[in-house]
Formats: structure tokens, sequence, C-alpha cells
């Protein structure tokens, strides 16, 4: 294992790989720092960029955004309020007050070191977790493979939004777009009204306009709305080094709680967030100072954000089920450049897994660095007016589609999504589930058709195996949950 490591930090001797990181960091701060954009849009925009580079340069670069777009959000969140990605809005509680009482440095850079922090530890626990979860997934069937992609959209449908019908419907949408294109073992074409749909729904395309282009459209309704101005700052090398010491039981707490969430599907950088500057208040000496300028509150809430990043690229890599929506994506890249997650990952592309390890820790002093060098800069950025920023997205979303595949059924496809997207959003519809749905759901029909084949057409197969049984029994649970709350809130 640590062999493989080795090769996964000499994945840096090419050039290539290390500018990959770099471009991903860069432009993963300059989108986690816009108000209302963040690494899952960030990562589908950049898709379309990768298919002509090298693999480990794709992944290594689709990586680095993701975790530098959740360093990213907290910069608008201390200095103007508005947070950049949602995992950033608790940071907000208490960035802000400390911007108020201009000590916007010394919020920016607990934020920013704290975030390298919680990579760091979460990164040690995904390199001693997600092998042996691969390892254990290997003795997988297909009724296991069934149970667990049925465990990962029960959990995104409670996770992904407060309402059950809205989730559901989103779920139900996305295992519908799902079974588009030839069927796997009869090759019947099933909703396939011409041939360009005989391999289903052109992924990328369809992740740009739910996302990137949905965004534009609510963009063009804000855009007469007075723009916010960042302000001013100071302070931020001079943060002692004793207030991290003082600080060390939180940011060891937080990046625990954000990697076991980060696993969990559907849970995502939110909710570790939340979560984390709970359990922070709750265990205090200090809890009246939260929400008026605690730097135990930015820490909990960095610290734990950016764990689940790694966490939720644990199921990705060892079982191939998305962790979050941007990890749903990068399913995607991977799978266009012909890399298959999952178990045999490890056996067959181990350079991929573990270059991923090595760059995450790689990224930590290079985006620290580049977060407290760059932080007025990446500020100016929320200065943009919005019309500007939706001409620049929805360029970049129709000539991205477009080079998938070098014609214009995708950009029709974008455009098709984009209004769908909008519409969803207007309805308060999530798009999560719709996504991680469309991702898991060629392994769960293929894997219930395979076990039924297999046991004869025998139904009872996933509940013999105790395996199967554990995974349906969770995922049992996991949908009747929503249903007990609403059943209690009417009583």
């Amino acid at each position: 294992m640590f062999d493989n490591l080795v090769m996964g930090f000499h994945a840096f001797a090419d050039p290539y790989v290390f500018l990959g990181l770099l471009v991903g960091a860069f432009l993963g701060y300059l989108i986690g720092a816009i108000p209302g954009l963040g690494p899952t849009l960030g990562v589908s925009l950049l898709i379309p960029f990768t298919y002509s580079v090298d693999p480990l340069v794709a992944v290594v670069t689709l990586v680095s955004l993701y975790a530098a777009a959740e360093y990213g959000g907290a910069i608008s969140a201390i200095l103007i309020n508005s947070p950049g990605t949602a995992a950033a809005v608790a940071t907000s509680w208490d960035g802000y007050p400390l911007t108020q009482k201009g000590k916007a440095g010394v919020a920016l850079n607990i934020s920013i070191i704290s975030s390298g922090i919680g990579i760091f530890i979460s990164t040690i626990l995904l390199f001693f977790t997600a092998v042996p979860l691969s390892e254990f997934a290997l003795n997988f069937g297909p009724e296991a493979y069934f149970s667990l992609a049925l465990m990962g959209l029960s959990l995104v449908s409670i996770f992904a939004s407060g309402s059950l019908i809205k989730g559901g419907i989103a779920m139900m949408i996305g295992l519908g777009l799902a079974t588009i294109g030839l069927d796997a073992q009869t090759g019947v074409p099933r909703f396939a009204f011409n041939p360009e749909f005989f391999e289903g729904l052109p992924l990328v395309p369809a992740l740009l306009g739910l996302f990137a282009l949905s965004e534009v459209l609510f963009m063009i309704e804000q855009s007469r709305q007075e723009p916010h101005k960042s302000s001013t700052m100071s302070g931020i090398f001079v943060v002692p080094f004793n207030v991290y010491y003082k600080l060390k039981y939180t940011l060891l707490r937080s990046s625990l709680i954000g990697y076991i969430i980060g696993i969990i599907p559907g849970a995502g950088a939110s909710i570790a967030s939340f979560l984390s500057y709970g359990v922070a208040k709750r265990v205090s000496k200090t809890p009246d100072e939260f929400g008026k300028g605690s730097l135990e509150g930015i820490s909990a809430s960095e610290s734990a954000n950016n764990a689940a990043v790694s966490g939720a690229l644990a199921p990705l890599l060892a079982l191939g089920i998305p962790g979050s929506p941007t990890t749903a994506i990068i399913i995607g890249a991977l799978m266009i450049h012909g890399i298959q997650p999952g178990p045999l990952l490890f056996t067959m592309n181990p350079e991929v897994p573990f270059t991923i390890f090595a760059s995450l820790w790689i990224s930590v002093p290079i985006m620290v660095l580049i977060g407290l060098l760059g932080a007025k800069y990446w500020a100016k950025v929320a200065d943009v007016p919005r019309s500007i920023l939706a001409a620049i997205v929805t360029c970049i979303c129709l000539m991205g589609a477009y080079s998938s595949e070098n014609s214009m059924f995708p950009v029709y496809i974008t455009i098709a999504f984009g209004l769908l997207g909008y519409i969803f959003r207007k309805a308060d519809i999530p798009l999560a589930p719709i996504v991680l749905a469309l991702v898991l759901g060629e392994m769960l029909e293929t894997n219930f058709r395979r076990a039924v084949v297999i046991s004869g057409g025998d139904y009872w197969v996933f509940f013999q195996k105790p395996l199967s049984l554990i995974l349906l029994s969770v995922a049992i649970i996991s949908f009747l949950i929503p249903f007990v709350k609403w059943i209690r809130s009417k009583i």
C-alpha cells in the first residue's frame, strides 16, 4: 500500500500533473469565492476541458478544484456575509462579525488554516480506510451491489431536501432518465427517439445544464440587485501559533466529524459543517461567543466542511458510489477517461486513487499559501456584476457541451436540462438526487437483473445473503425515517 502511495507522489514528477493541481486550486478559489457557484458547478464546467489531457492530470485538476472551492467559499462568507458555498454558511455566523470588528484578516487566517488541517487529517483517514473498504467490496455479489446502490439512493432522499415528496420526485426523475438508451441485456431501445439517444443521456451536458445553465438564469434574475462590495482587511499573517494550539481539539474533532459525514452518500459538507459547529458550541467553555466572532466556530465549520471532501471520495473510490453531487460528477469524468471507480480501481488503476491521496496532501500548503496571499484578490471576485458572470458561464457551458462530442446534440441537451434545472429549483425540487440517481441508476438496474437471472428468478436472493440483507435494512430504515418524522409532525 505504501509502495503505491510513493507511486502517487512520484506522479507529480510530471510537470503537467503538478500544473493541473495549481490550475485546479486557482479555479477552485475563484469559483468558491463567488456566491452561488460552488464546487459542483465548477467541476461541471471544467470537465469538458479535460477530455484531451492525461487521465491523471484530469483527476488531479478536478479534485484540487473540488477541495479549493470548499476553501474559497469562506472568503465571501467572512467578508460580505454571502457564503460562496452552502457549506460556508456556518462560517459566516462568526466570520462576518469579526469583519465588522475590523478583524477580517484574523477570520480569514483561521478559516484557511483550519481548512488545510481538515483536508490533511481527513486524507490520512481516507488513506487508511479506502483500501480495506475496497478489498471488502470485492466480495460483493450483484445482490449486494443492488442493495448498496439502493442504500445510497435512500440516504440521498433524506439529506438532499427537507421535503420527502420533493426529494422522492427528484430521485424518481433521475432513475427515469437513467433508463434512456439501449437495454443492456436485450439491446432494445428505451425512450430513444433517435440513434443519438442509444447510448443514454450524455452525462456531462446534462450536468452542465442542471447546475451551470440553471444558475445563469438565476444570475439574470439577480442582475439588477445592487452588487456586494468587498471590504479591506489587515492582519491576515499575524495570528500567533498558540491560537491554533488552543483550537487543537476543535480541529481534530471537527475533521473526524467531517470525514465521517462526508462518507455518507448525500450528506455532504453542509451537514458536516452545521453538525460540527453545533458540537463545538455544545462542548465549548465559551458558548456565548458563538455567533459573535468565535474562532472556535470558524475553525469547527471550516475544518469539517473541507474534511468532508476526503470523506466523499471514500465511497467513490472504494465502492463506485458518489458521496456528494460533486463526486457524482467526478465519477462521470473518470468514466469518460475509461476509468471505472469501485473495488477494482485499486487493482486495475492503482495510480488513480493513490495520486488523489498524494494530491490532497500536496495541495494543503499550496492552497493555504494561495489563500493567504490572494485573499484580498479573491474577495474582489464577489464584486463582478452578475450579468457578466452569466455571460461567461453560458459561453463555457455551450462550448463545453459542444466539445464533448463535436456536435450540436449535447448543446441541445444542455439547454433542455438548463431549463429543467431552473424549473426544478423554482419549484424547490433538489437537483442532487437527480444527479446521483442518474449515476446509480445503471448500477441499480444491471445488478438487480443480474442477481435475478443468476438465482433463477428467485427474488428472495436479496434477503438470503447477510451483507445484502444488512444493506437493504439500512435502505429501508432510511426511507422510513422521513415518514416517521412526517407522521409525528401531524400527531
